[in-house]
C-alpha cells in the first residue's frame, strides 16, 4: 500500500497535477487521493481503473490495476485476505485441511518449506514466499492474544504422512501439533484414511463464528477461494464439518497417532 501510494504521488507530480486535479480526473475526492498516497486508505480495483484511465496506463504492464491485484492478493487466493481480516475478530475458528498442516498450526520452518515449493514451481518469487511466511506468522498472533478464540482443527491423515522438508522439519512440526493439542482453547482431530467415502468434505474449509454469533465460511479450490456469508450455505457447511468431526479420531487418539508418526520417522 505504501509503495502503491508513493508511485501514485510521483506520477501525479510528474504531470504537475495537484491532488484536486487528479481527483477531478478520476471522480474521487482529493481526500481519497491523499489517503491512498500516504497509505492510510487501501486501494481498490475501481479506484485503480480510474487512475489508470487518468494517467494513460490502462492495460499496460505498469497499470495500477495490476499493482492493486498484487497488493490485495500477492500469491494468496482471492478471498483469503478478507477471510483473515474476519479471522482476527472470531471467537471460534474451525479448520479442515488436506495434505498440509493448517497455517495456524505450522512452525516457521514448515511454512518456509511449503512456500519454498511455490518458488521451485515458479508460482512465486523468493520475495513473495518470504512475505507469505511473514503474513502467516502475523496471522498466528491471534493464538497469543488475551482473548484467544477457540480453535477446532480436523486434519486429514495425509497432513501427518506427507513428508515436508525432511525429518527434522517434520519432527518439529509433529511435536508442535502435540503441544498445540494440549492448549485449553484447542481441539485437534485427525480424519483417518479409514474414513473413506464417509468423509463429507473433499476440499479445505474454514468456518468462523464472530462475536455476534453469525458465521462465515471460506472454501477454496486449487485456483481460487470464496468467502461465503449466506446463512443457508454456511449452515450446510457447518453441518458437514460437524459430521466430519464426529467421524474423526478423538483428540486423545489423534495425539497418539501424531506421536506414533513422530516415532516412525528416521
Amino acid at each position: 500500500m505504501a509503495a502503491y501510494g508513493a508511485r501514485l504521488r510521483r506520477l501525479r507530480e510528474e504531470r504537475g497535477w495537484t491532488q484536486e486535479e487528479l481527483a477531478a480526473r478520476t471522480g474521487y475526492s482529493s481526500k481519497h487521493i491523499s489517503g491512498v498516497e500516504i497509505g492510510s486508505r487501501p486501494s481498490t480495483l475501481s479506484f485503480s481503473g480510474a487512475v489508470d484511465r487518468a494517467l494513460g496506463l490502462a492495460g499496460s504492464e505498469d497499470s495500477f490495476d495490476r499493482e492493486c491485484r498484487q497488493v490485495r492478493h500477492g500469491v494468496l487466493l482471492e478471498g483469503f485476505p478478507e477471510y483473515v481480516a474476519q479471522e482476527r475478530k472470531a471467537v471460534e475458528v474451525r479448520l479442515f485441511t488436506i495434505g498440509v498442516v493448517p497455517g495456524l498450526l505450522q512452525t516457521p520452518e514448515y511454512a518456509r518449506t511449503v512456500t519454498g515449493g511455490f518458488v521451485a514451481r515458479g508460482a512465486a518469487t523468493v520475495h513473495q514466499a518470504d512475505e507469505c511466511v511473514a503474513y502467516l506468522m502475523e496471522r498466528q498472533r491471534i493464538l497469543e492474544q488475551e482473548a484467544a478464540p477457540m480453535i477446532f482443527v480436523v486434519m486429514d491423515e495425509s497432513c501427518l504422512r506427507r513428508p515436508v522438508g525432511g525429518p527434522d522439519v517434520m519432527k518439529a512440526q509433529l511435536d508442535h501439533l502435540v503441544e498445540f493439542a494440549q492448549r485449553p482453547n484447542t481441539v485437534v482431530q485427525v480424519a483417518p484414511f479409514g474414513m473413506g467415502e464417509r468423509r463429507p468434505l473433499d476440499l479445505p474449509l474454514y468456518i468462523l463464528t464472530l462475536p455476534d454469533k453469525s458465521a462465515i465460511a471460506y472454501a477454496e479450490s486449487q485456483s481460487r477461494g470464496h468467502l461465503e456469508r449466506e446463512s443457508g450455505a454456511v449452515s450446510s457447511l457447518l453441518t458437514a464439518y460437524h459430521q466430519l468431526a464426529a467421524e474423526s479420531l478423538s483428540q486423545a487418539d489423534t495425539v497418539t497417532m501424531i506421536q506414533e508418526a513422530r516415532k516412525g520417522m528416521p
